[in-house]
């Protein structure tokens, strides 16, 4: 997993303010390969409830994120755990890593 400690640490600390302590977050994509280079930060996060609108919580998860880790490509991917799992959903469970 190319993330470091602190970077672990932030996406939690921010995902946890954004979207409350019962989200679970997962790291998918290049950046779970140890041998790639670069790559933006995938994440997929599996809420409870969504008790607001997804676009609302993507953007201000993303914002603090980019304050907190510095500009950088970020791909949010936020589910309710009641909502159906799409293939994407799937994937990103199948090959991703929970912090």
């Amino acid at each position: 997993m190319r993330l470091t400690p602190e970077q672990v640490a932030i996406i939690h600390e921010t995902v946890a303010e954004v979207l409350g302590q019962e989200a679970r977050v997962y790291l998918f994509g290049s950046r779970v390969d140890d041998r790639c280079r670069g790559g933006d930060i995938d994440l997929y996060i599996e809420l409870p409830v969504l008790a607001e609108r997804r676009s609302r919580l993507q953007v201000q998860l993303q914002r603090r994120l980019w304050e907190r880790l510095g500009p950088r490509r970020i791909d949010l991917l936020i589910r309710a755990r009641d909502e159906a799992l799409r293939p994407i959903h799937r994937d990103a469970l199948e090959q991703g890593v929970r912090l």
